[in-house]
């Protein structure tokens, strides 16, 4: 069941980059997609219209700039909470 609420998502990368990464983007149809791809793929969904005012400004593909690290920070401290994760946990160990 897809969510109608959702008219606007912003889906991030993080872990992987220097910097949190915009992969995907819409409104209406293709931001209640997102956002149900993520709850299917365990991902936590935050609401914050906000910040999504913001990231939305971005293209994907793009690295959030300094002056909203901060903010995105908020949420990653929140998802990393509810999965018992720590900062690095998500980078694969070195051989």
């Amino acid at each position: 069941m897809i969510d109608k609420r959702y008219t606007q998502a912003v889906a991030l990368e993080y872990g992987r980059n220097k910097a949190p990464l915009v992969t995907a983007k819409g409104d209406d149809d293709l931001a209640r997609r997102i956002v149900a791809e993520a709850k299917k793929q365990g991902v936590y969904v935050a609401e914050d219209p906000r910040l999504l005012a913001m990231l939305s400004r971005l293209d994907v593909g793009q690295e959030i700039p300094e002056d909203m690290f901060t903010a995105v920070a908020v949420i990653l401290a929140w998802v990393y909470w509810l999965k018992g994760m720590q900062p690095g946990d998500e980078k694969p160990a070195k051989a």
